[in-house]
């Protein structure tokens, strides 16, 4: 108590100007900053935004649990309801010729509508509405500004300097929070940053118009089975088009444009050459014969073209006394299955609970202690549960499928069903933590490395991607109940009869092989 006591009255003696200086205004800077007004209106805080407009991100799709932390813990049901797309799930397409019918692609999503909220986001306004609400509840701003220089001494204050139009400032605080997305700006001056070389993924990504519709009266006739077969509005849900190597992300946006976007491992595959970069991704989705039927009329919008090269890495150390950071300052692994503003959420709420019992003079050590435990075992776990090698078998119905089913189940068992049950709670404690995380990531870890080892196996044997043709899984879908055992069920089903697949492959390639070949031209990794 003494120790607190003397903690707060050294606070008050330092002649502070801001309680927390936050640098970095777009969603995970601004809902820091909103949370904190919220749990300590008195707070100072000023945030530093370094554009004056936001640009495009990698995803632009909600999940469960991150639609549960703008909803129940934000509050913007309002605000996405009206001026964003609500999403339908997600919806995964397969050829195996370039030249294939488009009702002949396999098909693997939801029949009916998506039980729990989420949306497909244009994250410029999201991030324009986020700022607007955190300095309507008092928070300053300087926008655009650029930090020029950010001192930090613990116990002793930190310092933030900043060029604001022509002017040169300087700014004392208590806290700094860093929120400058990929600059991850604490970390490389820190020393904390680090690359995720074991996963290189590239992504190129541009708005397009005039894509065609997916439910539209002209493909019922075309296609009346496609149109009868499924009980939902297959435009709003995530489509994507799977290859080996490589992914397409066709997200609907709020007033007709559509968000397009590759993301491929380039230990894998190269994407095609092309005068530019629109035009290579463009020529990429008419490649596909999914693709060709979307985008064969669609048109690139001019100067909305984006790409970033190596997309993951982490932060080692994401906090300390007077610092921390939030959101992709701490670390980006990959946007498949849209984590990103999951982790937002996390680490957003976590860090506010954090100052602001800092503020009221608490001793916050241990909790500074967790985060920095915990968010790399997170982020580590996280990675190899999901998505270590996943591009290996990505292209291959079969076993995407059942990755699918299983992925999204465990997400729904671990993390939906706690923070729809308790959010302010569950949203304190990062994910994969204790033993129950250490038991899901050896499960699902274990899943991941066999569907990787049949793929490679599929692959050396001329057998991947033949089943993408000539069928359709449309399931019931995914709700946080007991009612997920059918979809477990389901994906285990369909992991096994790969394995059985694989058996026969195995069988098959000793036979042919000739003796003078030695057994070591078999993938070790398939067995």
């Amino acid at each position: 108590m003494r120790l607190r006591l003397a903690k707060s009255i050294f606070w008050v003696a330092m002649d502070f100007e801001y309680d927390v200086v936050i640098i970095g205004g777009a969603f995970s800077g601004a809902a820091t900053a909103l949370m904190l007004k919220r749990k300590r209106p008195d707070a100072r805080v000023l945030i530093i935004e370094k554009t004056a407009e936001f640009d495009r991100k990698v995803g632009e799709s909600t999940t469960e649990v991150s639609s549960c932390y703008m909803t129940k813990i934000l509050g913007l049901t309002h605000y996405l309801g009206h001026h964003q797309l609500a999403k339908q799930g997600l919806r995964l397409w397969f050829s195996n010729q370039p030249d294939q019918s488009f009702d002949d692609c396999v098909e693997v999503g939801s029949r009916y509508q998506s039980r729990l909220p989420s949306f497909q986001v244009d994250r410029a306004k999201l991030d324009s509405h986020m700022l607007d609400l955190a300095v309507k509840t008092g928070c300053d701003l300087w926008r655009p500004a650029k930090v020029t220089k950010c001192e930090l001494s613990n116990a002793n204050g930190q310092t933030v300097n900043a060029v604001v139009g022509l002017d040169e400032r300087s700014v004392a605080c208590r806290w700094v929070v860093d929120a400058t997305g990929r600059a991850t700006m604490l970390a490389r001056k820190l020393g904390h940053f680090r690359p995720n070389n074991e996963h290189p993924i590239n992504a190129v990504w541009a708005r397009f118009s005039g894509v065609k519709q997916w439910d539209s009266y002209e493909w019922r006739e075309r296609f009346p089975d496609y149109a009868n077969r499924c009980r939902t509005s297959r435009e709003w849900a995530t489509n994507h088009l799977f290859g080996r190597g490589w992914w397409v992300w066709i997200i609907p946006l709020q007033g007709g444009d559509v968000s397009a976007g590759i993301v491929y491992d380039k230990r894998i595959f190269k994407l095609p050459e092309g005068p530019s970069l629109g035009q290579r991704l463009h020529a990429h989705i008419l490649s596909n014969p999914v693709g060709r039927e979307i985008f064969g009329a669609a048109r690139i919008i001019e100067g909305d073209v984006h790409a970033l090269s190596m997309l993951p890495y982490h932060a080692e150390k994401v906090c300390d006394h007077g610092w921390a950071a939030v959101g992709d300052a701490t670390g980006f692994i990959d946007p498949l299955y849209s984590p990103g503003l999951d982790f937002c959420s996390y680490t957003s709420y976590y860090v506010t609970e954090l100052l602001a019992r800092s503020l009221a003079g608490e001793d916050v050590a241990d909790r500074i202690r967790y985060y920095n435990q915990q968010y790399p075992i997170t982020y580590r776990y996280w990675f190899e549960s999901l998505y270590k090698d996943k591009y290996y078998y990505m292209g291959d119905a079969d076993l995407m499928s059942a990755a699918l089913l299983l992925d999204v189940s465990s997400y729904y068992i671990g993390l939906v069903r706690a923070v729809y049950r308790d959010p302010e709670r569950e949203f304190l404690n990062l994910p994969f933590n204790g033993l129950g995380g250490r038991i899901a990531r050896a499960a699902m870890r274990f899943y991941n490395r066999r569907l990787v080892a049949l793929a490679k196996r599929r692959w050396a044997t001329g057998y991947y991607g033949r089943r993408n043709a000539g069928w359709r899984d449309l399931y019931d879908g995914f709700v946080p109940d007991a009612r997920l055992r059918k979809q477990i069920w389901h994906g285990l089903r369909r992991w096994w009869k790969c394995e059985l697949i694989n058996f026969g492959l195995m069988l098959h390639r000793r036979t042919t092989v000739p003796a003078s070949q030695p057994s070591a031209t078999i993938p070790t990794e398939a067995w």
